[in-house]
């Protein structure tokens, strides 16, 4: 199904403004009723043609009074400025802390004239110095909401994902304009047994005033508008993403159309949401494809549904997976996914063609990842066991999740930050071995993808469904016997340190040597025939000569297409 063909040029600058973002991310929040085993998770594809796929770590630390901390700008190392420290900082991995505290965000831009040229603490700075400052999900809204305010804020609109083990939390923000320091916001806990997502759209539309339970809210959050002449109108109509970030068709086709699909997924093609009066409601997810098209914007796409089964870590790391394979936004189906069924578009997200203008299609899995995570706070167990950071690099649909303790003391080497970047090749590195294979993929993906990705089912399925179980009771063994004391601590953190690093370098290495076997598979578009332990088939005279290859033809959307731009010169006779 083809997209409307003619669009307005505002209307297409708005979604190709809203799906170039160098921060153009998508989340997956679920709350500890929705999953499988009581966890509190996050998902979070970093998306960015620049950024480099790496672990960040920082120990926990003491400061002495008055020591001040550099603020540097996430996405372009630009200096801020500099804030005043707190005596004891948290140990951080990645976008979780050794509390189990999860942050990830999307940014939604909004209201070009309220970012502060001036402010320090931009989006990423709230994210990390946040996780090393805050417990939990409601301390690190009220910090978040401190150092904004304190410091000022010079990025765009932004929704965060806020988890920890009992309450998982999602918040919109933006800044006030210059001169003028701080932030207006929302957050709203996801109710126990739901889901939540977002992808650079701002989410949250009308909230409860008086439920801080369930609730909380800048106080200024709709006088500061009606003051902007955003909104007019009774308290109680008041939308925070009508005011400062008003839905359009990029918004929706760009951004939401993922956060549909995500849902989708999960619900298995029925959402289950509450509707204005608290009453539950079930619809088809179809009622809402509409809207995700960008066709029709009347609608409001519930902001929680209830997934349709309870949910694992796994469910969530291949809802990160998706291409809107079987939706009408299928990037396989239409020419422009050549031969091969390739579900992804090079940029520029936008084509002309005979006066009309179209746009390609911008799903959750992308080329431009980073890195790419499911974090997974466990409250049954202790922190130092139960915060998990499942961590990957690159295009998620053909990358691997390892699974990464919180409490660890050593990133692994292969994850190291330093260990290249963007334009320094490294070999050691997981996200260029990442990118070699996925870019290998890239040319005949129908048949190097499911290969890839029958590789990560076996790796990812191993450490989720007893891997990590097993470890997970040994050190719960060793805590056991004497709870919480230094040593205990001390000797657990060892131990988990020791499986994160040695399974995600045993696992680099092994995607150091499936790089090399797809080469040797699908050298020149043949395909070389394996038996059933993985063992090239040779020729009974000659080791070195494949029995025989395979030669697989194009997709039938190529030949049909093929066909009637060059039949002429094509056709056998």
């Amino acid at each position: 199904m083809r997209i409307k063909s003619i669009l307005t040029s505002a209307a297409l600058m708005a979604a190709l403004v809203l799906s170039q973002r160098a921060d153009a991310c998508t989340n997956v929040i679920v709350s500890r009723g929705a999953s499988a085993d009581g966890s509190c998770m996050v998902s979070y594809a970093a998306d960015s043609h620049t950024l480099f796929g790496e672990l960040y770590f920082r120990p926990a630390a003491d400061w002495a009074p008055g020591s001040m901390l550099k603020i540097t700008e996430w996405d372009t190392y630009k200096p801020l400025g500099e804030i005043a420290q707190v005596a004891h900082t948290f140990k951080t991995v990645g976008n979780m802390n050794e509390h189990q505290l999860i942050i990830a965000e999307t940014t939604f831009g909004g209201r070009e004239e309220l970012s502060d040229p001036a402010g320090i603490m931009d989006y990423g700075s709230l994210i990390y110095v946040t996780l090393q400052r805050a417990r939990t999900a409601r301390e690190a809204i009220e910090t978040i909401v401190s150092l904004a305010n304190t410091y000022g804020y010079p990025s765009s609109g932004e929704s965060f994902s806020i988890a920890d083990t009992q309450e998982a939390w999602v918040m919109d923000l933006i800044g006030k304009g210059e001169g003028n320091k701080g932030i207006v916001w929302v957050a709203r806990r996801i109710p126990d047994g739901y889901i939540c997502s977002h992808a650079n759209q701002s989410r949250i539309t009308r909230f409860p005033l008086n439920d801080p339970e369930n609730c909380l809210y800048a106080p200024d959050v709709i006088t500061f508008a009606r003051e902007k002449g955003y909104f007019e109108g009774e308290d109680a109509e008041f939308s925070f993403r009508d005011a400062y970030c008003p839905l359009d068709f990029g918004g929706a086709r760009a951004c939401d159309a993922r956060a549909w699909a995500a849902f989708n997924i999960l619900c298995d093609g029925q959402f289950t949401y509450m509707d204005c009066d608290g009453n539950e409601v079930t619809a088809p997810a179809s009622d809402w494809i509409e809207y995700a098209l960008g066709h029709d914007l009347k609608g409001e796409m519930p902001l929680f549904v209830k997934p349709s089964r309870k949910l694992t870590v796994k469910n969530i790391a291949d809802v990160m997976r998706d291409h809107f394979e079987g939706t009408p936004m299928d990037m396989t189906k239409d020419a422009g996914a050549g031969g091969n069924a390739l579900p992804y578009r090079w940029r520029p997200m936008h084509f002309s063609y005979d006066g009309k203008e179209y746009v390609n299609e911008r799903a959750i899995a992308t080329q431009q990842t980073g890195f790419w995570f499911v974090g997974q706070s466990r409250g049954w167990l202790p922190d130092e066991i139960g915060g998990i950071n499942w961590f990957g690099c690159d295009d998620a649909a053909t990358s691997y999740l390892t699974p990464i303790y919180t409490c660890l003391n050593e990133v692994p080497e292969c994850l190291r930050v330093g260990n290249g970047d963007l334009l320094h090749y490294s070999p050691t590195s997981t996200f260029w071995m990442c990118t070699r294979v996925a870019n290998a993929c890239y040319k005949m993906y129908n048949q190097m993808a499911p290969y890839v990705q029958a590789r990560i089912n076996a790796f990812e399925n191993g450490q989720m469904d007893s891997a990590v179980p097993a470890m997970d009771e040994k050190a719960l063994q060793v805590w056991n016997r004497k709870p919480g004391k230094k040593r205990t601590v001390k000797k657990v953190c060892k131990m988990l340190t020791k499986y994160s690093v040695e399974t995600a370098q045993n696992q680099f290495q092994a995607w150091s040597r499936l790089e090399e076997e797809l080469l040797v598979k699908f050298m020149d578009g043949n395909v070389k025939i394996q038996d059933e332990n993985g063992n090239f088939v040779p020729s009974q005279y000659f080791s070195g000569v494949p029995d025989k290859m395979e030669h697989p033809e194009y997709t039938e959307k190529w030949k049909e297409v093929t066909a009637k731009d060059n039949g002429t010169i094509l056709e056998a006779r």
